[in-house]
């Protein structure tokens, strides 16, 4: 069986960040996967392909998510490519349209894609996400506005919710 990941183009290289190490994965002319190295459902690293050091897309994302992370930068500006069925690939939609500095719900990304039932299939679309942060999955929160689920462990979610609260609610915050 041959994964999205597997094809003789696939490669990654891996980038320290403020949160940990992250694995960044192309395929061809698209960034097809971010992860953290303890980061839940990554899958096997045979599957990334060759670890290249010197890479122009590869690069371009890691200057971009590093630029994300020192609150200099609100959006990617990369080719991505996922691969899932209809309902993930409308859920991975939704989110990419979720503004910088926002949060929504499982419920409201449900209603969104027009299946207002469906907010825990949309939390399993969600956790599965390849391109986390590009793809902002950490945007979307509980129904009473607490933080769920995030592959990357809950201080990361919390924390790249803080780094893109807008500046009124960090200054009006008393700690």
């Amino acid at each position: 069986m041959t994964n999205a990941h597997t094809t003789s183009t696939a490669r990654y290289d891996l980038v320290t960040t403020s949160l940990g190490a992250v694995t960044i994965v192309a395929t061809g002319d698209a960034i097809t996967g971010i992860y953290f190295s303890d980061q839940r459902r990554r899958p096997d690293d045979a599957e990334f392909g060759r670890h290249v050091d010197d890479d122009a897309l590869l690069d371009a994302a890691a200057s971009q998510l590093l630029e994300y992370l020192e609150g200099d930068r609100t959006d990617f500006d990369l080719p991505v490519r996922t691969h899932g069925d209809k309902f993930h690939q409308a859920v991975w939609d939704a989110l990419r349209a979720i503004p910088y500095g926002t949060t929504t719900t499982y419920g409201q990304v449900a209603a969104e894609i027009g299946m207002p039932r469906q907010a825990q299939r949309v939390g399993q679309a969600v956790g599965s996400n390849p391109v986390g942060m590009v793809i902002p999955c950490h945007r979307v929160i509980g129904a009473d506005g607490s933080l769920t689920g995030y592959a990357g462990g809950l201080e990361r979610k919390r924390h790249l919710l803080e780094l893109e609260e807008p500046t009124e609610v960090r200054a009006s915050m008393l700690f």
